[in-house]
């Protein structure tokens, strides 16, 4: 079945190659959607696919690479939008 949900992420993950992590473990993983930093120092990314994959994507999105410092998480179920890839978006 496939599933979409959209994160928001506060803590210290902007400057730490935070995005380049996450896009990695997506195209590794089948996911598809994106992820951008937003202008009040949020990250927001995008994930769809199938529910296990898009499980696994989220528990790597909270974890985060090494020196990710995660301090609040918000989660909410989305409507699938059927993406072709996974991007990274700049504002």
């Amino acid at each position: 079945m496939k599933r979409s949900l959209r994160l928001f992420i506060t803590g210290s993950v902007q400057g730490i190659f935070f995005r380049q992590f996450i896009k990695d473990h997506a195209d590794k993983n089948s996911v598809k959607g994106y992820i951008r930093n937003l202008e009040d120092g949020r990250i927001e990314i995008f994930l769809e696919g199938s529910g296990e994959d898009v499980e696994a994507m989220s528990s790597i999105c909270k974890r985060g690479p090494q020196h990710a410092n995660i301090r609040k998480i918000e989660e909410k179920p989305e409507t699938f939008q059927d993406f072709k890839e996974f991007k990274i978006l700049r504002i």
